[in-house]
């Protein structure tokens, strides 16, 4: 049976209704093996790849590698086992809000093999722990509420350590794996964009069991009739936006957008370069041209911004994204994504980073909404026109470090996660944050529109 099958259904079975203990505990294993093997794979490099700091942006890859294991260790060993602390010297080297990214090489880091020995120490106790728990009697360990946050967690730094590899010089270390046939389409027949119908509908959740604290709880929201992209933004739109002198016209930036344009230096998504008329990108080492019907990654909110107003249209807010993802007019309920209850599968959305890039615009048709709104899950993470706030009734769980210190206007969400995302963590109403200046990210966005009446009628 394969890695994806074995762990597929969790979600949805608990989201449901609750499984038997010992089938959870199964399901919860297969996860923890799966996040390991990815961990492994992404630091099978040698060890001048590990321990060098490929951007000030990133952390040295051995430093994501302690740090899963570090946390694990904490969360799973020590607070849900109770048992000995195996490292206590190794919270603080570790901790993500002690030392800026740009610091951690100067830190006595354990090297690799320590770093793997470690980790492979933290892992036989967490799973004795995981056979020990009885998974239930208290917030922390409901329905495996502690695994399954150190699962995201684990996968989260997968991605992270792919975005690092990405900003990597050198040649390909990586190889990519091909995109089912079948799961291959266009955006040839499809319309440009679909009405959301306005009224009320549900956002967040309160019931799904791995989400985390800023997804909750669910509330209801009203919402006029918009319209958004079926289809997120394609690098060719995105390249027409530059060669009609986007970056350079104020009219279409933010002042804000606009200062940044200018003092970084922005004239192209992050990894073009100009090769003619036409454009080339660096992906994993490799240089090739731009595909133009492939979803625009790497781009800024302020990039993301000047496009939409350039084009006529706006970001879409963070509620109206997840309503055209989640709403089913048909039962008028909001579902767990965008084609049902039912867990991803590989037919149904670009997940898991094997591809190492995006599948092309108007792909994933089993993926599609209630609406017919594709590639909502997957591929790229959206940007959308909302700061990271909490929602009505938020309560930080199971540490305010995970959300609350970072809502506020200087963070913008992003929805849906990319092709270098897990399953496990992402979902309709997963939300992902972070600067608006960023673009080392697997980044894109799809644009709205407000309805007029008479489209609204």
């Amino acid at each position: 049976m394969s890695d994806h099958h074995e762990a597929h259904g969790i979600g949805e079975a608990l989201a449901r209704e609750p499984l038997p203990i010992e089938q959870l505990r199964t399901a919860i294993a297969g996860r923890l093996d799966r996040a390991r093997r990815r961990t492994h794979s992404l630091t099978a490099c040698d060890d001048g790849e590990l321990l060098a700091q490929h951007s000030p942006l990133m952390s040295p890859l051995v430093w994501d590698l302690a740090h899963v294991g570090s946390q694990e260790e904490i969360w799973l060993v020590r607070d849900v086992g109770h048992r000995v602390p195996l490292r206590c010297d190794l919270d603080a080297l570790y901790d993500a809000f002690q030392h800026p990214r740009a610091a951690r090489p100067t830190l006595p880091l354990l090297g690799p093999d320590e770093a793997r020995r470690y980790i492979a120490e933290v892992r036989d106790k967490a799973l004795d722990v995981l056979d020990s728990s009885p998974l239930e009697g208290s917030e922390l360990v409901d329905q495996g509420f502690a695994f399954g946050m150190i699962v995201q967690h684990e996968q989260q730094h997968s991605e992270t350590m792919l975005a690092t590899h990405q900003l990597r010089k050198g040649e390909p270390v990586l190889t990519p794996e091909p995109l089912p046939r079948s799961v291959i389409g266009t955006r040839e027949g499809l319309p440009s964009e679909v009405l959301v119908p306005g009224g009320e509908s549900t956002m967040g959740t309160s019931i799904e069991p791995w989400a985390l604290d800023n997804e909750r709880p669910s509330h209801p929201v009203v919402l006029d009739p918009f319209w958004i992209d079926t289809v997120p933004v394609t690098s060719g739109d995105y390249g027409r936006f530059i060669d009609a002198g986007g970056y350079q016209d104020p009219r279409w930036w933010s002042p804000a957008g606009w200062d940044h344009r200018q003092n970084a230096g922005l004239e192209a998504p992050l990894f073009w370069q100009r090769d003619g008329g036409g454009w080339l990108r660096r992906r994993f080492g490799v240089v090739e041209a731009v595909p133009a019907d492939e979803p625009v990654q790497h781009v800024c909110w302020y990039e993301a911004d000047a496009y939409a107003r350039w084009a006529g249209r706006r970001l879409p807010t963070e509620a109206e994204w997840e309503k055209a993802a989640r709403f089913d007019p048909a039962t008028r309920r909001s579902r767990r994504y965008p084609w049902g209850d039912d867990d991803p599968t590989p037919g149904r959305a670009n997940l898991g980073g094997g591809a190492l890039r995006p599948s092309p615009a108007g792909s994933y048709p089993e993926g599609a909404s209630a609406l017919g709104i594709r590639q909502l899950i997957g591929d790229v993470w959206e940007w959308t026109s909302s700061d990271f706030q909490p929602y009505p009734g938020f309560r930080a769980f199971p540490y305010s470090e995970y959300s609350e210190v970072f809502f506020g206007p200087g963070y913008k969400v992003l929805r849906g996660g990319s092709w270098a995302a897990d399953e496990v963590a992402c979902r309709g109403t997963f939300r992902n944050w972070d600067y608006p200046i960023r673009r080392q990210i697997f980044a894109g966005f799809r644009t709205a529109r407000n309805a007029t009446t008479a489209e609204a009628a």
